[in-house]
């Protein structure tokens, strides 16, 4: 069974799939994400994933670098000299005093009434450095001049999977919840899939063999199939602590997605915006989409995503057609030379007889003859 290469379609049903339960995906909420890398620890605990090395990263404050065979889950850090919004900051129910030295020193006095000093406590209030629970400034009413961004980035689980369309061997397939996943047993390594994936997601995995678990075969996020086929959840949804991460129904995420912006944008976060609910986008809508609070490019995703494989059929076409042109062209070449070639008999004369063949003679009685008399005159 042929699948669409583009527009919005039902994922599992295009992919043959009959009764197939809701379609699962994920929602990052990247607004309330802190960082904590605790989704790609769960992921690589789960799935058995080897480390990405030891070298710390400036580009992204870590060593993982970015999403690979080696890194299904990747938390980007992203430091901008700008203010988070014009949103009120903080936590509710925190207090609007001081520092906490401050906090410290009044309760002191509450407890220790009169005179201290027989106790050979100094009374002189120190400073001791704590962080304050107030603004930045001095009367507390500042406002930070730099903000972090942060994204949990993982597979998309396109609805249009170029990786899928150009693997040879079937490894890639999708599955009846509408996920992609790759079939270790089957991959041999070819690497189509990965100049295929319009998101750089997925590679074939570099190590020793022997070594390291499937060296040379395409790796990428498997959204837990084992996992959400036991009515579990993925091991990264599951171990957030902030429910940046979320997990369901792909059509219950868009709507929860929706409010969240809403949401946002109520507060002062006019920024805010999804990034891949769409389903007529150039990938037919991702599995997995993500509320922003920049542009796309800001995360290192591309602005207007396309699957690569969408021009497939019209470039088959062409190509057909060009190959007809070709071979018309080719025909009509032979042929016209064939007719313009002038005849034989005009560009090459035929071998010329002999002279002596041409002179007529006697006939053979009469030469003999003729010898015989020549012979009686010389004597």
């Amino acid at each position: 069974m042929s699948n669409s290469l583009s527009g919005p379609v039902d994922a599992t049903a295009d992919a043959g799939w009959v009764d197939a339960p809701h379609r699962k995906g994920f929602f990052t909420d990247t607004s309330i994400c802190i960082g904590c890398k605790a989704c790609e620890v769960a992921c690589k605990e789960w799935n058995a994933i080897p480390a990405d090395g030891m070298t710390f990263l400036g580009s992204s404050y870590d060593h993982s670098g970015a999403l690979g065979a080696s890194t299904w889950r990747h938390v980007t850090f992203i430091e901008q000299p700008k203010q988070l919004g014009h949103q009120q900051v903080g936590h509710d129910g925190l207090p609007t005093s001081g520092p906490v030295s401050d906090l410290v020193n009044a309760a002191a006095d509450s407890a220790l009434s009169g005179d201290r000093s027989m106790l050979g406590t100094d009374t002189t209030k120190v400073d001791l450095g704590m962080p304050s629970m107030t603004l930045p400034g001095k009367d507390g009413t500042g406002r930070p001049e730099f903000r972090w961004l942060m994204e949990s980035d993982v597979c998309k689980h396109c609805t249009h999977a170029a990786c899928l369309d150009v693997c040879p061997t079937g490894s890639l397939f999708r599955t009846e919840f509408g996920t992609v996943v790759v079939q270790d047993d089957i991959c041999n390594g070819c690497g189509y899939c990965v100049p295929a994936c319009p998101f750089g997601v997925i590679d074939r995995r570099v190590g020793e063999k022997g070594v390291t678990k499937n060296v040379g075969i395409a790796q990428k996020c498997t959204l837990c199939y084992d996992r959400i086929g036991a009515d579990l959840q993925p091991a990264c949804a599951t171990a957030c602590p902030t429910q940046s991460i979320q997990y369901g129904d792909l059509d219950e995420l868009r709507e929860r997605a929706q409010a969240r912006v809403e949401t946002l944008q109520a507060a002062g976060v006019h920024d805010a915006k999804l990034y891949g609910e769409s389903e007529h986008d150039g990938i037919g809508g991702l599995g997995a989409f993500f509320l922003l609070l920049d542009e796309p490019e800001v995360y290192g995703l591309p602005p207007d995503p396309v699957v690569t494989t969408k021009d497939l059929p019209a470039m088959w076409r062409k190509a057909g057609l060009a190959a007809v042109a070709m071979l018309g062209a080719a025909v009509a070449a032979f042929g016209a030379g064939a007719w313009a070639r002038p005849p034989r008999s005009a560009t090459k004369p035929s071998r010329a007889r002999p002279v002596a063949s041409l002179v007529p003679g006697p006939p053979d009685g009469a030469a003999a003859a003729a010898r015989a008399g020549v012979d009686a005159t010389s004597t």
